[in-house]
């Protein structure tokens, strides 16, 4: 599903998530089909099972001595401590942000949160690829054996790290119904993230080429920064600020999103012949597809939103004017 214009635009219950895959709506449980269990809905149960299964399923192979696993669970617990850190304070004073709807608290604390991991992720990413490339060079770098069956330094941690921050962000918008029972998207995206990187993880193999998917983190940083300047309401005028952040926004869209990700699907698609048979390199490429798809789709939202900002602004001054 795509992200429409309104989750780009506007300052309701909605947020541009970590993935151009939908808005993220607050909305009540449904009382169709199955009806309410525990608060959710057939659509929050279903993904909530699936969520349980994949944490007892983690639990277990720890327990049988995958103990390197860790950091995922610590993941998991530091992203909830950062959503506390930032949506108690506002919760008990929302003065502190005055212009910030309460309907609007938990979007915001969830996009907040999800602008925390985007910058721990790009800058873990950023020095993990310019430490590798200075000791291994580009060539040897970017090699099959390399990235398939290789780990660089960090790179283990730091994807176990992330996978645990879906994991809590999978938890988060069921718990406090942050998604559309129609469309649940994100939560589809999250569910299959949580697969891809649980299996790579235990098999530990692709890890590289799946520290290489984050460098889109870095882009994701200003998604969640407009989102959450604009929902706080201290993005009201364009100024020379707003034309920076929409610059950087498009920079690095294409540098580190629209490029990176295709070049590794160029790149899949060089070494098919040197995958082994199974399912490891049909999931990876449809996979890349899949991203290249939502990275169109992300662009022309943006777009969007960024012609109707510039009508919008254009109006106002007009307004002065007369």
């Amino acid at each position: 599903m795509a992200i429409t214009q309104s989750s780009l635009m506007h300052s309701n219950a909605t947020r541009s998530a970590d993935h151009p895959l939908g808005e993220l709506t607050q909305s009540p449980p449904t009382n169709r089909g199955c009806g309410v269990v525990w608060g959710l809905d057939c659509t929050g149960l279903f993904f909530f099972g699936l969520l349980f299964i994949w944490l007892y399923t983690l639990v277990s192979v720890m327990v049988k001595g995958r103990g390197d696993l860790w950091p995922v669970i610590a993941g998991m617990v530091f992203f909830q401590m950062v959503n506390f850190a930032i949506g108690i304070p506002l919760t008990k004073n929302l003065s502190l942000l005055p212009r910030l709807p309460r309907k609007s608290l938990s979007v915001f604390t969830n996009t907040a949160v999800s602008m925390v991991h985007s910058s721990i992720i790009s800058v873990s990413v950023a020095g993990l690829v310019a430490t590798v490339s200075i000791r291994k060079g580009p060539i040897k770098m970017f090699s099959y054996d390399e990235l398939f069956s290789g780990i660089w330094s960090g790179a283990y941690t730091v994807l176990c790290f992330s996978c645990g921050y879906f994991a809590y962000d999978q938890w988060d918008m069921l718990y406090k119904h942050l998604y559309s029972p129609r469309a649940p998207s994100l939560l589809m995206h999250h569910a299959l993230l949580l697969t891809c990187f649980t299996l790579a993880l235990y098999r530990k193999v692709t890890i590289n080429y799946l520290i290489l998917t984050l460098v889109c983190e870095m882009h994701s940083i200003f998604l969640h920064l407009r989102r959450v300047l604009r929902m706080a309401g201290l993005r009201q005028q364009r100024n020379a600020l707003v034309s920076l952040e929409w610059n950087l926004n498009w920079l690095t869209f294409f540098m580190f999103r629209l490029c990176v990700h295709i070049g590794i699907t160029i790149k899949l698609l060089l070494d098919a012949s040197k995958f082994p048979s199974g399912i490891t390199l049909p999931l990876a490429l449809s996979g890349m597809v899949g991203l290249n798809l939502l990275n169109i789709i992300l662009g022309s939202s943006l777009y969007n939103a960024y012609k109707k900002e510039r009508f919008e602004w254009k109006d106002y001054l007009k307004e002065g004017k007369d």
